[in-house]
């Protein structure tokens, strides 16, 4: 009976122990999930947070109505994105195009991919005079500047070239003969960012706007008289119409700087305070080959060559001899004004080179055959696309914001990044060729110097493509597609708006 007793006891006993090691355990399961449930909903609030006030600025936005916004933010480390907004919808990316054809060209040319430009004899020389014709022949280089032309010119000299019986005679044949791409309003044609783009061309400035001059218009010192002119480089090719005048300091500065279409003379209208600062713009020539071809001519004169002939355009026979190759900057270089100042003429040529390059056709056609095949290899569906031009200032042009976030995910790998990534725009940073189309936005602590982005602009589009350091220092990648708008430079506030909230998570 004791034994009995005592064994039911120790049954007893055991039981109570089993359900107290099962209580226990199922103590400490209920106090432990809910702690890390919290910790994960503290995490999953974080990302809430800032994707909430995303959602928000979208849905109230006044601006944003009637408009249409594609946006994808992706982790830099993994590529994964984080926020979707309508992100594989195909939108105009404007300038956003320039990322996709500046990676392409730097995958197909290298970094250190320089344009040439040649000269050819053809004919005998005899003391010091050139029986026959002098050939300067384009490769598409876009940094050719007056000073350029000068340096070949002395170079020439030297050679003991004083006298050329001939023409001088200018080949563009490395690039095909269209010389604007397929969707570009003729209203462009007159602007530099529309300029004809040819294999033999010239800019004004540093800033390598090439087939344009710089024109400058100046009050002078009495009311009533004309403003001056300043035009850059100096040449004859362009004749100036100046119906401009200088008003007093209470006037109203209104200066009108317009190229007349298929022609190189350029009118000047309006009024200028005589307290005013200049005003400057930058037309396109027409007949950028021309232009190229004028300026060697004009240096050739001031270094003391005789040009019995005229200049004219034609083909480097296989007779002619080269005797001097110029060589322009490297792409690592170019692609600092190409991608801070949003360079148009840039794009295209790049687009036509890696056509020439890679398929023996100098075309917008082969280049963006070349492009899309280049896109693939960065995880970019270019088959979803629509892609007419190399700059982006087509208005059929679309791509969506996933695969341009896509795209700046993949180049991360690429030994040519840095290149890359040192020739984006950085906000607030106001030295030009550093900050570049950023460099009088986002200005503030939190963002200035923590976006690397392009900028992009149309009329009724905005966009904003790049890399950002968050406040959590961890690096995103964003495409912000705007199209529709009523007011493109509103855009821009919007899209400063989306940054700032991307910035503070």
């Amino acid at each position: 009976m004791k034994d009995i007793e005592g064994k039911d006891v120790e049954i007893d006993l055991f039981r109570n122990s089993k359900y107290l090691i099962i209580f226990v355990l199922f103590m400490i399961v209920v106090t432990i999930i809910p702690s890390t449930q919290a910790q994960a909903a503290a995490g999953n609030h974080a990302v809430n947070t800032w994707s909430q006030k995303l959602d928000s600025l979208l849905r109230d936005e006044p601006d944003l109505q009637g408009a249409i916004a594609g946006i994808s933010i992706r982790n830099a480390s993994d590529g994964k994105i984080v926020y979707d907004h309508q992100g594989d919808i195909r939108l105009r990316p404007a300038s956003n195009m320039k990322l996709l054809t500046a990676a392409a060209a730097l995958n197909v040319l290298g970094e250190d991919y320089t344009f040439s430009t040649e000269i050819y004899l053809d004919g005998q020389m005899k003391k010091k005079t050139l029986k026959g014709n002098l050939y300067l022949k384009g490769k598409g280089d876009p940094t050719l500047m007056k000073t350029d032309f000068d340096q070949m010119a002395k170079i020439l000299k030297k050679q003991g070239i004083a006298k050329i019986e001939g023409n001088v005679i200018g080949d563009d044949s490395w690039f095909d003969d269209i010389r604007y791409s397929k969707d570009l309003p003729w209203s462009d044609e007159t602007t530099y960012y529309g300029a004809q783009i040819s294999a033999l061309t010239a800019s004004p400035t540093t800033d390598f706007d090439a087939g344009a001059v710089k024109v400058e218009v100046k009050p002078v010192d009495r009311v009533g008289d004309r403003p001056m002119i300043k035009i850059s480089p100096k040449t004859d090719y362009i004749k100036i119409i100046n119906r401009a005048v200088t008003v007093n300091k209470d006037g109203k500065k209104k200066i009108t700087i317009e190229r007349e279409h298929g022609k190189n003379t350029i009118a000047i209208n309006g009024t200028i305070p005589i307290t005013a600062k200049e005003v400057t713009e930058w037309p396109a020539v027409w007949d950028t080959s021309l232009y190229a071809l004028t300026l060697f001519k004009q240096a050739m004169k001031e270094n003391d060559i005789k040009l019995e002939g005229e200049i004219k355009k034609g083909l480097v026979p296989e007779t002619a001899k080269i005797i001097h190759t110029h060589h322009s900057m490297p792409l690592s270089e170019l692609l600092v004004p190409f991608m801070k100042l949003s360079n148009n003429t840039h794009a295209e040529i790049l687009t036509k080179e890696m056509g020439k390059e890679a398929a023996g056709e100098g075309s917008w056609k082969t280049g963006l055959t070349v492009l899309k095949t280049e896109l693939a290899k960065f995880g970019a569906d270019a088959n979803s696309m629509v892609l007419r031009d190399g700059s982006g200032i087509s208005h059929v042009t679309s791509v969506q914001a996933n695969q341009i976030s896509q795209l700046l995910f993949a180049v991360q790998k690429e030994k040519w990044f840095s290149v890359y990534l040192n020739a984006l725009p950085i906000s607030g940073e106001q030295e030009k060729m550093t900050g570049g189309s950023l460099r009088y936005r986002m200005k503030t602590q939190e963002l200035k110097g923590k976006v690397m982005a392009k900028t992009g602009t149309l009329s009724s589009v905005s966009s904003l493509s790049g890399y950002i350091e968050t406040k959590s220092g961890q690096r995103l990648i964003f495409s912000i597609l705007l199209n529709n708008l009523l007011d493109e430079e509103k855009g821009k506030r919007i899209e400063d708006k989306i940054v700032s909230i991307i910035a503070n998570q």
